[in-house]
């Protein structure tokens, strides 16, 4: 049986106490018990080797197994103890008053209370020392419900400053109509997946073209999360496709050079913006774009996916699934779901797997076919070594975009120097 990892927290030192109070139960006859009060410490009294020495002080009682000591959340120590070792945890108090005799909390009072340490016989006050015990769990569970709840809200203020208020119904609406009447040609941007061998250029297989959602968030909705809504965002998702469509109708917009994708969701195939644009685009330059369909669009509604498949595979168009990782690559039947290419997400993690998890990961990748698989996010050079090792042959990201940007620098300069010379 393999050996996992208990991630279960371990019992506070204030249920330890309760659990050891009513285990004593049938044993408190000859026991007393200190209550050292150190939460009433001045702060500068209260530092961690202030603490460690007040523990160390009661080692040798507890070394003789004439006592047990416990350290609470809030400082405080509980020592309960045998009768038989009274006099040397009186002595090992003595030190401790020494040691912060500057603190007002050991300053005496005009009542004589000892507001340092309180002593019990657990024989006679057993009923106190359990209502205390109890207390202190009590209270120790409020604690840690309070700093939980402090750090989820601070969880929820920095993804507030980071990505801004959740996107609403009554947002998505007005941002629905001022999309019908803004122009986003300048929010389109095109992304090259190429093929890439060894430590060759990149070649570009096609161009990817997309709104950015996050200029579209700063330009239209600051301080507003478009994606923390999943429902609300794939609402606005149909809305951008229909208006991808409209930018790609337009003859003046968009130099179509080379294959392009688009992602569209399935319910944009089968709406009457899509049927207009099919009309707009000639036969053979059906050929050359591709469509791009997420994994969890096609799942919720499969029928309607083998639909729409059928009918923009008749009429000349490719497609591709987006969104597969790892995990998801090994469910998909590329060829019986009709799929041309399907982009796997990089990961930086999926480069620390063992051979064997490597060795399955070339198998999939085999099986899909290597030359239809396109690995996406591809930000780092370690990602396209990862990829060629499991037999990747098309590339996208920020990494690959530079890499077409230094290859277009040095086929500038050879240019220049041809001219030059």
């Amino acid at each position: 049986m393999a050996i996992g990892t208990d991630n279960r927290r371990l019992p506070s030192q204030e249920n330890l106490f309760l659990d050891y109070v009513q285990r004593l139960h049938d044993h408190k006859e000859g026991r007393r018990m200190l209550h050292i009060h150190m939460s009433g410490l001045r702060p500068y009294n209260r530092r961690d080797h202030h603490l460690r020495i007040a523990a160390n002080g009661f080692e040798q009682v507890i070394k003789s197994l004439q006592g047990q000591l416990f350290t609470l959340a809030n400082s405080d120590l509980i020592l309960v103890f045998r009768q038989e070792a009274q006099s040397e945890v009186e002595t090992s108090v003595v030190k401790l008053r020494f040691l912060f005799g500057d603190d007002p909390l050991l300053v005496p009072e005009s009542d004589g209370i000892d507001r340092f340490c309180t002593w019990y016989d657990a024989d006679a006050r057993y009923g106190e020392i359990l209502d205390l015990a109890r207390s202190m769990v009590a209270d120790e569970k409020a604690r840690e419900a309070q700093v939980e709840a402090e750090q989820e809200a601070k969880v929820a203020l920095r993804v507030k400053q980071e990505f801004g208020e959740p996107i609403t119904p009554a947002t998505l609406a007005r941002l629905e109509e001022a999309l019908s009447r803004a122009d986003l040609s300048n929010m389109v941007r095109r992304q090259y997946a190429s093929a890439i061998v060894g430590s060759a250029a990149p070649q570009p297989v096609f161009s990817e073209l997309f709104i950015s959602i996050r200029d579209l968030q700063e330009a239209m909705t600051p301080g507003v999360d478009l994606t923390a809504d999943r429902w609300l965002f794939q609402h606005l998702t149909g809305v951008l496709d229909r208006r991808v469509l409209a930018l790609l109708r337009k003859d003046d917009y968009f130099t179509l050079s080379g294959d392009i994708s688009f992602n569209l969701n399935v319910s944009t195939l089968l709406s009457p913006e899509f049927l207009a644009f099919d009309d707009s685009v000639t036969a053979s330059r059906r050929g050359t774009m591709v469509v791009e369909l997420q994994q969890i669009d096609i799942f919720r509604d499969l029928g309607a996916f083998l639909f729409a498949r059928e009918f923009i595979k008749e009429r000349g168009y490719r497609i591709c699934l987006d969104g597969l990782r790892r995990d998801t690559l090994g469910f998909i039947d590329r060829e019986g779901l009709g799929l041309d290419l399907v982009k796997l997400i990089w990961s930086p993690d999926m480069a620390t797997e063992d051979e064997r998890e490597i060795e399955h990961l070339r198998s999939l990748v085999a099986r899909v076919g290597g030359d239809r698989v396109v690995m996406s996010r591809c930000d780092t050079r370690q990602s396209i070594d990862f990829g060629q090792a499991i037999g990747v042959g098309i590339f996208q990201g920020r990494h690959v975009e530079n890499l077409i940007a230094e290859e277009h620098r040095k086929q500038e300069l050879l240019s220049r120097k041809r001219r030059r010379g």
